[in-house]
Formats: structure tokens, C-alpha cells, sequence
């Protein structure tokens, strides 16, 4: 209702009419000379009224509740205003008709906002306070003061018909809000007297299960004997809990036979009290919740189910797996397993066709691992490309291999979708689930059994086995404890030689530094840390310290009369592509004194693939303060020309894997013969690795290579060990039955 509407409103609840009013001027014995009277003097009472207003609100200001109504200062400003020509009205009139819906309108606003009658009345003592001082005096004054106060009588008089039809009306709305809210909750009522078994039923409580009141009957039965026979020991216990002081009131959800068979959910509610004759009477509703009932049925299968493939969630597959383990602890027999499946490179797939296509390759690939389940098994989305299969009462034999085989049969079918045909291969890890296994135990059994089985070449499956726990709780506390190594000081370098083949000065030339780990009192092999290392980051660490005590090293033996030695150190890819990688390592170069062409820094092939520009630019840098670069293992990876010509290489180092079948392999011979050949085309210097024989030996000088190392020379050694090296007589020649007997190192051992 508008503020227009609600004043005629009050005014209707009022009764002023045109003649109520007439009748209120006649009581106050109003004539036209008293608005005369107001009307000349209301010019000189303007000062007094301004006053007035000032005051009013400085001693307002002292109340709390009518402070908090004042708000800022704009707001007071704005009241003001209008409060003085509220009060100029009353000497300027006119006295008509207007005046009266605008001295309502007032009080209406007043009582809206909040302000109480006391106030309202209140300032009107004050106002005939202040202005008693102008109007002080004999004759006329007096006279105007006496029409004055007939003015302002009349307004509280209307000001008091305005709040108090304004308090009814309010209090009319609230009954009428409270009998539209019984009406709207659409709820039945219901009334039991458990003594003599007497139960009362509203209509609509009655229309709920399709049924008029009277064809219920009058007790209990009527209720009960409707509800489902599930939920009836609940209800029961509900109801006596309430009558024990158990709880404040019955609240319990159950459901109701209808009269065309269905069961429809409700939830009763109601309260226990005594009568005036001591009689135990029940009170309460019924409401149908069958929606709410649905929605949650809905949440809880989206809670439990992926919406993308449709197939159940992690959230259901620990509700089966313990359902499952339940089973095998009642019965004392059966078997069950758990199949972890992974999708083979499957992110191959989303950067090649985005992640739609991918979203429609995990759909097929649920479709297709369902086909190959049996009735009572069960599968589920794991995450991302990762399903797990539930197989319950397992027969005795290979029945979870048959299975697992399937899937990898039926997965490898060609998949043709949105006109693409591709081949999807998956590994699959396999653990048994028994009775007192725990059940995120399974799951991580499998989980290992499938990293097995892609280790082993992906496209299969793996069983779990307990030494498969042992390898990863080893492997878990190798990288914890090899996050402490370098706070511990556990690394160290081991130095393999360099030599110079030429005949007339077959001395060494260089190092190369490679990182080892003491733990536990033993060599940790670099395959075995060094992966960690790169995942976790730590690498960057650990290579600044590999960078730092090499060149530390490598200065020392120059120091001590080895000028010409220089010191080749592998290079992450991690530490690459730090922006700040080039400073760090002319900060070690300042600090060690090691000349920058006495460092070489290897890196490979794929440090040169990856983020090619950003690699370029580092590289550059590094040339450009005579630091040498070498790269590693050329041959074994792309070994694209367009590399070789683009970044600013100094050597060539070819792969052991091609020297050590020389000479005998031709093919290999042939593959040597044009990486030596490239890199002195390209005015590179050329090292080979991995020389072991006299025969590699041969080969590489009549090729015109003349840098190699290799375990014909030296194993990797202690700085100690290679110092003896260096002060001894130039290194002999390998004999034909290869090194190892002569240096005392294993072959087999290889270059690490």
C-alpha cells in the first residue's frame, strides 16, 4: 500500500469528514480572526521560530533514541528545514482542508520512522515555551497566544488520532500476516488424546493421503496403521522419547500409504501437555516433504556419481568398498579385487584435440570398460583418466586377470570419434581385498601395481606385491631424507678425466664433475636422486652448489700448476631457465677466480627443444662471457642440425652407447664417423664417451677425435683420487683386453 493510499486509509479510521472537522474547530471555538491574528504576526515571529528550531534539536541531541533518528548532518539540516515550515504553517495557514491532509501525512511519517508520541508532544511544549517570551504581554498579545494554542491543540489532537489509527491498523496487518501464514503452510493438523485413544485430523491433514476426515476414523489406528512398515519403530521411539523428557518436541520423517497404494513422505511435528483435567494430549502437523524428499534423492546420487561419464564417484566407491569388506568379514569366504586403470599418455590426446575431445574419449572408454564387467561388479571415475573397477565374489583361479585382460583388449580397439579415429591403451594395477586389509590400503596397493605396470612398458597390467610396499616406503624415505642432504653437507663431487689424444701430448685436459650422495654409508647412484631432485625443484640448490664447489676445485688445480685444466659441469634444465641463472653463475666465477673459458657447461637436446627462445637468450649470455657449452649426448635424442647452427655451442660430445660398439659395429662406426666429422665441420671441438678399449682408442684418432674419457682412463673419482692423476706420468695406453683389470674398476659400471 503507497503512502497515499495508507492516509486515506487512517483518515477513514479517523472519521474526518468535512463536517468532524467543523465540529473540532467549534470545541476549540476557532474563528476567522484567530487566523487573522496568526496570519499578521506570523513575520516578526520568524526569528523566535528559528530559535526555536535550534534548541530543539540541541536539546533532542541529549536523548539517545531521537539521536540515532537524526543521522548526519545533512539529514539534521534537511529537518530543520522542514521542522520551521512545518511550524510557519501554523501562523500562515490556511486552516483548510490541505492543512489537515498535511498535518496527517506528518504524523503519519512519525510514526513510520519511528518516533514515539512522547517526542512528538514533547517538542510542542518546548515550541509554546519559546514562544511565550515575544508573545509576553497584556491585550492583543495575550489574545494571539490564547488563538495560538488553539492552532497547536488542534494538531496534537490530530497528531494523536494519526498514531493511534496508525498502532490498530498495524496491528490488524500483523493478525491478517499471521492467518495468511497458517493458510499458506499448507500443512495438516492433528490432535491425539493417547488415553482413550482419540485422534483428531484436520481436512487438509487428510487430503495429503487422498482421504476425507471421516473416512479415517477417530484413533490412532487411522494414523499408524498407514505408515510404511520400515519407518513405524521409528516413529514409536520419536513419540515415547518426547513423552520421557527425551527430547523438546516430536520432529520425525516417515512415509504414508495413500489411498491409490503410493507412499508419499511426510514429516510430523508436535508437542506433549497436560489439559485442565491432567488428560496427556499430543498436538501437532503434517507436512508433505515427497519434493524435498526427491531433490535429496537427486543430491545424493550427484554426490555419489560423475557428471560426465555417469559412472559412480570416489564418495560411492568407499561406501562399497567397506560394504564389501563387511561382506568378506560376515562370511569368512570369498574374494574380491580392486582394478586401478590408467589411461597410457592420455594428456597426449587433450593437448592434441583439447579437453572436449578428451571429456568425449573418458566417456567411450567408461562405456566400454562397463561392457567388459560382469553383473555384480562395480566401476567408478577415480579422477581425471583414472577408473577403478570393484569385482565381488571372485571364484577361485585368474578370474580379476580375465577381466583386466578384457579391458585392455577391448580399450585397444580402434575409437572413432568426431571423425578422429585413435587407439586408446591403458595399465592397470591389481589388488586383492580381504577381510581385515585396510581400505585405502587397497586402493594404494593397486595404485602401486599400476605404476608397476607402466614401468614395465605401459599397455599391461601388474599384480601388487608386498615388496612393491617395501620399494615405495624406501623410495618415499630416500626423498625425505634427500630434501636434508644438502643442509646435511651429504653431496660430493667425483671428477672423471678428460684426456687429449694426441699422441705427442696424451695428457689430461679436463674434468668432468659428477654429483654423488653419501647416505647411510653408502654411494647413492645418481639415477636413483636425481630424477627427485629435478621434480621437486631442489635441483636448482643443489646445482648452484655443484656449479660453486667445481669451479672452487677446478681453480685449486690450476692453482697448483694444472693452468690449462678445464671443468665440465652438467647443466639442469630447471636451472636454465632461472631468470637470474646467468647472475648466480657470475657471482660463483667472481668468487671462486675459475676463469669463465675454463668452465664448460653440457646440457642436451631437450634443453634446447624446450622454451627454445627464452634457452636461446641465457645461452647467448653465457657465450658471451667465454663460458663453453657443450652438448651432452648429441645422437641419442632429435639431433637436429637446425640446433647445432642456431645456439652458441663449443663441443660435441657423442653418446657411449655409439663408442662402445666400435669398431666392430658398422653402423654404429658409421654414425661416430658423422657426428666427428659434423662437429669439425661446424668448427666444434668433438669428446667422445664411454672409451673403454684400445680399439675405441684407434678409431677416434684416426677419425681426427682427439678429446675422450671413459673407464679406459678412470672411473669417476674423489678430488683426492684424481690428484694422484694429475702429478703421475702421462695415462698409457688401454690395453686390448680392455681397463678394468689394470685400473681396477668394473666395466660394467658405466659413466654415471
Amino acid at each position: 500500500m503507497g503512502a497515499v493510499e495508507t492516509l486515506q486509509e487512517l483518515m477513514r479510521r479517523i472519521g474526518l469528514e468535512q463536517a468532524e472537522i467543523a465540529e473540532r474547530y467549534r470545541l476549540l471555538e476557532w474563528r476567522d480572526e484567530d487566523a487573522r491574528r496568526l496570519n499578521q504576526a506570523a513575520g516578526r515571529m520568524s526569528a523566535a521560530q528559528a530559535g526555536f528550531i535550534e534548541k530543539l534539536y540541541r536539546h533532542l541531541d541529549d536523548f539517545p533514541a531521537p539521536a540515532a533518528l537524526l543521522g548526519d548532518q545533512t539529514t539534521v539540516h534537511r529537518l530543520k528545514q522542514r521542522q520551521l515550515e512545518y511550524y510557519q504553517r501554523l501562523w500562515q495557514g490556511p486552516y483548510d482542508h490541505d492543512y489537515v491532509d498535511n498535518r496527517l501525512r506528518i504524523g503519519l511519517i512519525h510514526h513510520v520512522n519511528g518516533v514515539e508520541l512522547k517526542w512528538y508532544l514533547g517538542a510542542y511544549r518546548l515550541y509554546l515555551e519559546q514562544m511565550l517570551v515575544p508573545l509576553c504581554g497584556e491585550g492583543d498579545d495575550a489574545r494571539l497566544f490564547s488563538s495560538l494554542l488553539k492552532a497547536v491543540f488542534f494538531d496534537m489532537t490530530l497528531a494523536i488520532d494519526t498514531y493511534s489509527a496508525a498502532q490498530r491498523k498495524a496491528l490488524e496487518d500483523s493478525e491478517a500476516r499471521f492467518a495468511r501464514a497458517l493458510r499458506g503452510a499448507h500443512d495438516g493438523i492433528w490432535d491425539w488424546h493417547p488415553g482413550p485413544d482419540t485422534l483428531y485430523v484436520s481436512e487438509r491433514w487428510a487430503e495429503m493421503i487422498g482421504l476425507d476426515r471421516v473416512s479415517l476414523g477417530q484413533t490412532s489406528d487411522a494414523w499408524f496403521s498407514r505408515v510404511h512398515p520400515d519407518d513405524l519403530p521409528g516413529l514409536h521411539r520419536a513419540i515415547n522419547a518426547h513423552l520421557h523428557a527425551e527430547s523438546d518436541s516430536i520432529h520425525h520423517e516417515y512415509r504414508i500409504r495413500c489411498r491409490n497404494g503410493e507412499w508419499r513422505w511426510v514429516l510430523s511435528r508436535g508437542v506433549a501437555e497436560a489439559d485442565r483435567d491432567g488428560q496427556l494430549r499430543i498436538t501437532g502437523s503434517q507436512s508433505d516433504i515427497g519434493r524435498r524428499k526427491a531433490i535429496e534423492q537427486q543430491l545424493y546420487h550427484a554426490a555419489r556419481h560423475d557428471p560426465l561419464t555417469g559412472l559412480a564417484n570416489r564418495l560411492r566407491l568407499d561406501e562399497l568398498l567397506l560394504h564389501t569388506q563387511r561382506q568378506l568379514h560376515e562370511t569368512g569366504s570369498g574374494q574380491a579385487a580392486v582394478l586401478f586403470i590408467d589411461l597410457d599418455r592420455f594428456k597426449l590426446i587433450n593437448d592434441s584435440f583439447g579437453h572436449l575431445f578428451g571429456d568425449d574419449v573418458l566417456v567411450e572408454v567408461g562405456r566400454r570398460l562397463a561392457q567388459c564387467l560382469r553383473a555384480d561388479d562395480h566401476l567408478f571415475r577415480f579422477g581425471g583418466d583414472e577408473f577403478v573397477v570393484l569385482l565381488t565374489d571372485l571364484g577361485p583361479g585368474t578370474q580379476a586377470e580375465h577381466v583386466a585382460q578384457r579391458i585392455l583388449e577391448r580399450l585397444h580397439q580402434p575409437m572413432r570419434l568426431d571423425e578422429r579415429t585413435l587407439v586408446v591403451n591403458a595399465s592397470i594395477g591389481i589388488a586383492s581385498l580381504q577381510a581385515s586389509i585396510d581400505l585405502h590400503d587397497a586402493l594404494q596397493a593397486a595404485d602401486l601395481a599400476l605404476h608397476l605396470a607402466k614401468q614395465a612398458g605401459k599397455a599391461q597390467f601388474a599384480h601388487y606385491s608386498a615388496g612393491l610396499q617395501a620399494s615405495a616406503q624406501r623410495q618415499l624415505e630416500l626423498e625425505s631424507a634427500l630434501g636434508q642432504a644438502l643442509g646435511r653437507d651429504e653431496f660430493v663431487l667425483h671428477y672423471q678425466p678428460i684426456h687429449s689424444l694426441d699422441p705427442e701430448d696424451p695428457r689430461m685436459v679436463g674434468v668432468e664433475a659428477l654429483l654423488r650422495w653419501r647416505h647411510d654409508g653408502r654411494l647413492v647412484p645418481p639415477l636413483e636422486f636425481i630424477p627427485s631432485l629435478e621434480e621437486s625443484g631442489e635441483i636448482v640448490q643443489v646445482g648452484d652448489w655443484v656449479l660453486r664447489e667445481a669451479c672452487r676445485q677446478t681453480r685449486a688445480w690450476q692453482q697448483a700448476g694444472h693452468r690449462h685444466l678445464y671443468c665440465s659441469v652438467n647443466l639442469s634444465r630447471r636451472q636454465l631457465q632461472q631468470d637470474d641463472f646467468v647472475d648466480r653463475l657470475v657471482c660463483i666465477l667472481d668468487a671462486t677466480g675459475l676463469p669463465p673459458a675454463s668452465l664448460v657447461l653440457e646440457i642436451t637436446e631437450t634443453h634446447l627443444m624446450q622454451d627454445s627462445n627464452a634457452t636461446l637468450g641465457a645461452l647467448r649470455q653465457l657465450a658471451a662471457l667465454g663460458v663453453r657449452l657443450a652438448l651432452d649426448d648429441f645422437g641419442t635424442g632429435y639431433s637436429s642440425l637446425g640446433y647445432l647452427k642456431r645456439f652458441p655451442l663449443h663441443m660435441l660430445k657423442i653418446d657411449k652407447s655409439f663408442i662402445g660398439g666400435l669398431p666392430g659395429d658398422a653402423e654404429l662406426a658409421v654414425i661416430s664417423r658423422a657426428i666427428i666429422g659434423l662437429g669439425h665441420s661446424l668448427g666444434l671441438a668433438v669428446v667422445a664417451e664411454g672409451v673403454e678399449h684400445a680399439q675405441h682408442l684407434e678409431f677416434l684418432r684416426s677419425e681426427g677425435c682427439l678429446l675422450a674419457q671413459g673407464f679406459g682412463f678412470s672411473p669417476p673419482c674423489p678430488a683426492a683420487v684424481l690428484e694422484r692423476l694429475l702429478d703421475g706420468a702421462p695415462v698409457p695406453v688401454p690395453p686390448p683386453g680392455g681397463p678394468a683389470a689394470a685400473l681396477g674398476a668394473s666395466p660394467a659400471a658405466g659413466r654415471q
